[in-house]
C-alpha cells in the first residue's frame, strides 16, 4: 500500500517557525507537493518541488517565509515554514504523482499522507 506519512506540525505563535517532513513508500523524485487545507476552505498548493528538486513553485501567499526540499536519499520531502501567520493555521497535507504535468492541481495527485495539523496564534 502506497504511503505518506507527514510529521513536524505542531502550535506555534505568530512569526514562528516550523520544519515539516514527509516520507513513505508513495515518495516520488519527480513531483512532491505540500498542500493546506483550512476548516471550510478549499485545499490549496502551498509550494511544489520538481524537475528531481531543481525547479519549485511557492503560492504567493508563502513566497520569501517558506522552503521546499527533498532528499532523494531519505525519500524525505520538508517544508521550512518561517515567519507563520494565524492564516497559515490549517491541515498540511504531502503528495506526490509519479508522471505528468508539475506542478499540479490537487486532483492530479494520486497519493497523499493524512496530514499534520499547523496552528499559529496571534
Amino acid at each position: 500500500q502506497v504511503q505518506l506519512v507527514e510529521s513536524g506540525g505542531g502550535s506555534v505563535q505568530s512569526g514562528g517557525s516550523l520544519r515539516l517532513s514527509c516520507a513513505g513508500s508513495g515518495y516520488s523524485s519527480y513531483c512532491m507537493g505540500w498542500f493546506r487545507q483550512a476548516p471550510g476552505k478549499a485545499r490549496e498548493a502551498v509550494a511544489i518541488i520538481y524537475v528531481g528538486g531543481v525547479r519549485t513553485y511557492y503560492a504567493d501567499s508563502v513566497k520569501g517565509r517558506f522552503t521546499i526540499s527533498q532528499d532523494n536519499a531519505k525519500n524525505t520531502l520538508y517544508l521550512q515554514m518561517n515567519n507563520l501567520k494565524p492564516e497559515d493555521t490549517a491541515m498540511y497535507y504531502c503528495a506526490a504523482k509519479g508522471s505528468g504535468r508539475c506542478p499540479a492541481p490537487p486532483s492530479d495527485f494520486g497519493r497523499w499522507g493524512q496530514g499534520t495539523q499547523v496552528t499559529v496564534s496571534s
